[in-house]
């Protein structure tokens, strides 16, 4: 499924500053930060993208933990210095974002696809110039009402959110390493809720 040399870059899609952390569009980061606690690694900024990269070992093997340190609707073209700086192929990138169309606390991961009115997907597309690599989408439910996604992605976890948040992040991250050691249809079958 990977190459020999190539890394994989596991990216976490999210908004940088404190203004955004406790926020559902964040998700993504918090998944890459459970990823770099496992393998007790730290991020740091990268000398040539906008970015907090971890270069750790996921399931026992070599990945790019990324962060990208710009805002959502800018988040490709870090990501796009990044697969290219490590020269990571795009059937090894790993997209871990947010997602509407899915109730809270649910997990689907899939290859390719549109993107659905996420920013982070359309940027990605722009910069990499495809949408074909593998994404683990977060559930973050629709909004109550008629309240605007966008104002609801960026609002913080609810209450009843915040006991749950730490298990979903956790089977997020359980299954990027799942999808990196036993491919796609095993890392469905067992995460796809």
């Amino acid at each position: 499924m990977s190459t020999d040399t190539a890394p994989w870059l596991v990216v976490g899609l999210g908004n940088p500053g404190p203004d955004y952390e406790t926020t559902r569009h964040n998700v993504g980061f918090l998944v890459v930060d459970e990823l770099a606690g496992r393998a007790r690694g730290r991020f740091s900024a990268h000398k040539r993208a906008r970015a907090q990269v971890a270069e750790e070992r996921v399931a026992g093997h070599r990945a790019v933990l990324v962060k990208p340190m710009a805002y959502m609707n800018e988040s490709g073209g870090p990501v796009k210095g990044l697969a290219d700086f490590y020269k990571v192929p795009l059937e090894q990138v790993v997209v871990v974002h947010d997602e509407l169309d899915l109730d809270f606390a649910s997990l689907r991961l899939k290859h390719g696809g549109g993107d659905n009115g996420h920013n982070g997907l359309k940027s990605l597309r722009r910069s990499l110039g495809s949408g074909d690599y593998y994404r683990v989408r977060v559930g973050i439910g629709r909004p109550p009402g008629r309240q605007d996604p966008a104002d609801y992605v960026l609002r913080p976890w609810s209450g009843v959110e915040r006991k749950e948040l730490a298990l979903l992040v956790a089977e997020a991250a359980d299954a990027v390493e799942t999808l990196i050691t036993d491919g796609l249809e095993r890392a469905q079958n067992r995460f796809n809720s």
